[in-house]
């Protein structure tokens, strides 16, 4: 029995793949999960950012939650003592006082 040989290259490079990778449905299931992974609108590495955006949003959020909590109470403390408030962060001072500035270094 003589062996036939292919026109063309590719059918000849074709036969040498084993059968079971020139099935239609394997090469169909390979293409379309090169698709989904790395074409597609929402690929891997699109996926991967999504989620790390989200986790730095996240963490934003708790930073902006602990700050206006710290502006919260520095807003009460200043209501509840004006005086002493204007005295520390604005160095105000009354007629007949003296006001000395001391500097921790």
């Amino acid at each position: 029995m003589a062996t036939r040989k292919p026109k063309n290259p590719i059918t000849a490079l074709w036969m040498q793949v084993p059968a079971y990778l020139r099935n239609r449905y394997f090469v169909t299931l390979v293409l379309f999960l090169v698709l989904m992974v790395f074409v597609d609108r929402h690929d891997v590495g699109t996926q991967f950012r999504l989620h790390a955006t989200v986790d730095r949003l996240e963490d934003d959020l708790q930073r902006y939650d602990r700050l206006t909590a710290e502006a919260e109470a520095e807003k009460l403390d200043m209501e509840q003592n004006r005086e002493r408030f204007a005295r520390e962060n604005y160095y105000m001072q009354q007629d007949d006082e003296d006001v000395f500035i001391i500097v921790d270094n």
